[in-house]
């Protein structure tokens, strides 16, 4: 077999199934993105919720990026730990959590912790919580503009919304908040017209909110629209996948030049019968939530189908049987990365095709010290 980038040469020291982590191409990664707002880090506000490692966040702090967004309060944490400048939780919070995110400000001050609100109800008991601790909390309103999974539409009950937030004095009005993650059409340019249509109305908006807050932010999109709103010099993007990149992405963001940094390697565990391989990638190890010919794609192996995965066995149907044997390496691409990091304690970092290093996929716990 030819070599390749992603061949590793001290794979004995590297077990399955497990993520492997290229960190040339991490950084590679790191500055395309960076290239893509121009160099204007203020512009740039990176999802955790993809990678969820402190060293990542590392690596993204010393290329000058210093605000993320992320999911989770544990997620925010590491954040923090590392350094970040401010954290956006763009997920309004209910229960618990209200309480994990106030003392989580609490205890990083150099750390500026927002989150969102879409109604009154939880503007309401935020602001009457944060006002019981003393602290003021950021926030930015979540807009609607067309993916119906959170937020408020554009209109009377916005108006509402911004009104009531004039007399919270325990919180603090940032800018708006919309994501579009809904669009992902494969041709950029029928992409960018439905993503600059849904945002249309949001910038109306914020244009309208900003006599009162001169300020005022508006953070938009995730990954797919990250190139279409990095041309709008206004906006703040939060692209994540494109910090590691995936097969869905790589398949459908054809304008966006990143590159696999992290891959699955699993081995083959058995020839049950003749035409079938099983290896050790089962659906505990790779993200299952799209059909079976949509979770990984195998780089060193042609002419071939994933027919089924169990918890722990994943069973091929391959063309040339006999080259294989039982030990051999497998290097596949997750078709979504995010989950499938979430699967996972912990990478092999791979330098100069040797694993040099491991690091812990920290925040895939949902509670760390808060």
């Amino acid at each position: 077999m030819d070599n390749t980038w992603y061949e590793i040469k001290n794979m004995d020291a590297v077990d399955s199934p497990s993520v492997v982590l290229y960190l040339d191409h991490l950084k590679f990664n790191v500055k395309e993105m960076i290239g893509l707002v121009n160099g204007d880090l203020s512009r740039l506000m990176p999802h955790i919720k993809t990678n969820k490692m402190p060293k990542v966040m590392e690596h993204l702090l010393a290329s000058g990026i210093t605000n993320f967004k992320a999911s989770t309060v544990a997620e925010a944490e590491i954040a923090a730990e590392a350094g970040a400048k401010s954290v956006l939780i763009a997920h309004q919070l209910v229960g618990p959590k209200i309480d994990r995110f106030l003392n989580l400000t609490s205890h990083f001050p150099e750390t500026e912790f927002s989150t969102l609100i879409d109604n009154i109800g939880s503007a309401e008991l935020l602001n009457q919580k944060a006002e019981e601790k003393g602290l003021t909390v950021p926030i930015y309103i979540d807009i609607n503009n067309g993916m119906d999974r959170s937020g408020i539409k554009i209109g009377p009950q916005l108006d509402e919304l911004t009104d009531y937030l004039k007399i919270c004095k325990s919180l603090h009005l940032k800018g708006l908040h919309a994501y579009d993650g809904h669009l992902r059409d494969v041709d950029f340019s029928v992409r960018r017209q439905k993503i600059e249509t849904g945002v249309k109305d949001v910038d109306a908006y914020f244009e309208a909110l900003r006599i009162d807050h001169p300020s005022a932010e508006l953070i938009c999109g995730g990954t797919p629209s990250f190139t279409s709103h990095a041309l709008q010099q206004q906006r703040i993007t939060s692209p994540g996948t494109c910090v590691l990149w995936d097969w869905g992405y790589a398949e459908k963001l054809s304008e966006q030049n990143f590159k696999y940094a992290a891959l699955l390697v699993t081995r083959i565990i058995s020839k049950p019968t003749e035409g079938i391989i099983t290896v050790d990638l089962g659906h505990k190890s790779v993200a299952a939530e799209n059909p079976i010919d949509k979770r990984v794609k195998f780089l060193n192996l042609d002419n071939y189908e994933l027919l089924s995965q169990s918890e722990e066995h994943g069973v091929i149907k391959v063309a040339d049987w006999d080259a294989w044997k039982v030990g051999d390496v497998l290097y596949g691409v997750p078709y979504h990365i995010c989950p499938t990091i979430n699967l996972h304690d912990e990478v092999s970092v791979i330098e100069d095709g040797l694993k040099k290093d491991t690091w812990e996929i920290t925040a895939r716990k949902r509670r760390l010290t808060f």
